[in-house]
């Protein structure tokens, strides 16, 4: 009943309430009111069935109850001696998470390897948690091949990996040419003008989450962002020309994030091509399945996560497309050893006489709090049940081809890219401004919220299924 996006300018909450906190407490039933009043006019409602933008924040009533207990709860389980039942229980859903999705077994807690799972916040947190722990681990790895290289000469010659840009130029002779990648200020200017005077025509579109360039800034570690083919897919052998390339340049390749699922188009890089480089070079291989992860539980689904047993982390978002409300982001890792190495920070206050024999998940995380995530995980796997989740991801990839078999039927629409999950990525036929200004018309009127995106030089509009209450009659509307 309410518009999907709000009609509020920057700054209107400051008129509603008062400059400074109230002296004397006030009363329940007037805060309520104001809810309404100040509150409700200003939210972007992701969970109404006219959501269609970015991707899902999952919500439900057992995720929301497992929320309430958690708070109510109000632990602070950094070590299992802080609340035995906030470490144990998120052990067992880690397990319970990676073999409903058959995670190889040596990334679990219960296999007989250094392997295991931990909840983080985000999957930013997971893929900057995953660069830290390469990091480290290439410093130690490069300081026993040279013991006359300090700490400092060695972190400054690391570079990370991940896709970003869709760019094939052809040659007169008809050959792809790869750019070396976004970031170029480490390059010399004459490889630079190279790139850009071999340029024909370009066809550009942002693959890798935002997140990823943000982990390697966080980290002081150069996040190259390679070109992808024509399906926004990293390729092995684009990886490969980088190492090499890098390495000729006194670099030292360190860190690689494989997204199964890219923000733009829901692209799965080839997992297969990358891992066996990864492992060869001794790179840390991060995957970052953030929104996709979830399907993967489908066992139709699972052959797009082929290659992940070359992973040393692996990452999806229970909180986008599983029913577990935010936050909870699954990471799992083959050898715990190298977070401890890389966080572990103890204090006589913090230590207890049962270290070692559980988890102690201050070590696998950047802050030392934590909260109770796995108790809201544990509510949604009991009360949906594997059959109930999947139930849930076939019923909204259905709903996302009710919406492309109506695109098709309309003769003005194109689609730009295969569909993919809950993603359709369409456009008007023509020049780019008629997309623009229809996207520009829908965002005026505020009955369905969808974000624009580019893709081969074309202006496109994303579409996905979000919200868990969407019919088909939303689809319609749509």
């Amino acid at each position: 009943s309410r518009p999907v996006l709000p009609s509020v300018e920057p700054g209107y909450l400051q008129n509603l309430i008062p400059g400074d906190a109230p002296e004397q407490p006030e009363k329940w039933q007037d805060i309520l009111v104001d809810i309404e009043r100040v509150i409700m006019p200003g939210v972007t409602h992701w969970h109404s069935p006219h959501f269609h933008a970015y991707y899902p924040t999952a919500n439900s009533y057992p995720g929301i109850v497992g929320e309430m207990l958690s708070a109510g709860i109000g632990c602070i389980g950094f070590s299992w001696i802080t609340s035995p039942a906030c470490t144990e229980l998120e052990v067992a859903m880690m397990d319970w998470l990676g073999k409903l999705i058959q995670l190889p077994r040596e990334f679990l807690n219960c296999s007989d390897g250094p392997g295991g799972g931990v909840i983080q916040g985000s999957a930013s947190e997971a893929t900057l948690v995953g660069l830290l722990a390469a990091k480290e681990r290439s410093v130690r790895r490069i300081q026993k091949l040279h013991p006359d290289w300090d700490e400092g000469t060695i972190k400054a010659k690391l570079v990370a990996y991940s896709s970003d840009l869709y760019a094939v130029q052809k040659h007169m002779t008809g050959v792809p040419y790869c750019p070396q990648g976004s970031i170029i200020s480490r390059f010399p200017l004459a490889d630079v003008l190279h790139n850009i005077v071999t340029f024909t025509s370009s066809c550009f579109a942002d693959q890798s989450n935002s997140s990823v360039e943000k982990a390697g800034l966080l980290g002081s570690m150069p996040m190259r962002l390679l070109p992808t083919d024509e399906k926004c897919r990293l390729r092995g052998a684009t990886l490969e020309q980088a190492i090499k390339s890098d390495r000729e340049r006194g670099l030292i390749p360190c860190y690689v994030v494989a997204t199964l699922g890219t923000t733009g188009t829901c692209a799965f890089d080839c997992l297969e091509e990358l891992g066996p480089i990864c492992n060869k070079e001794e790179l840390w291989l991060h995957v970052d399945a953030a929104y996709a992860g979830s399907a993967f539980i489908c066992p139709e689904f699972r052959h797009l996560m082929a290659g992940v047993n070359y992973a040393d982390s692996y990452n999806f978002n229970p909180h986008k497309w599983m029913l577990v409300n935010f936050d909870c982001s699954a990471m799992w890792v083959k050898d715990s050893q190298y977070l401890i190495e890389a966080f572990s920070v103890d204090r006589i206050y913090l230590k207890h006489q049962h270290q070692g024999r559980t988890p102690d998940y201050r070590h696998w995380q950047i802050p030392l709090g934590r909260r109770f995530r796995s108790i809201k995980l544990w509510m949604v796997l009991r009360l949906y049940g594997a059959e109930g989740l999947q139930q849930h991801i076939r019923r909204q990839v259905g709903l996302a081809r009710e919406f492309e078999a109506l695109l098709r039927g309309d003769s003005r629409f194109e689609i730009v890219t295969d569909i993919s999950m809950g993603l359709v990525c369409f456009r008007l036929k023509g020049p780019n401004q008629l997309t623009k200004r229809l996207h520009d018309r829908l965002m005026a009127r505020k009955n369905i919220y969808v974000i624009a995106a580019t893709f081969q030089d074309k202006y496109i509009i994303r579409f996905v299924v979000c919200s868990r209450v969407t019919e088909s009659r939303d689809i319609a509307f749509a």
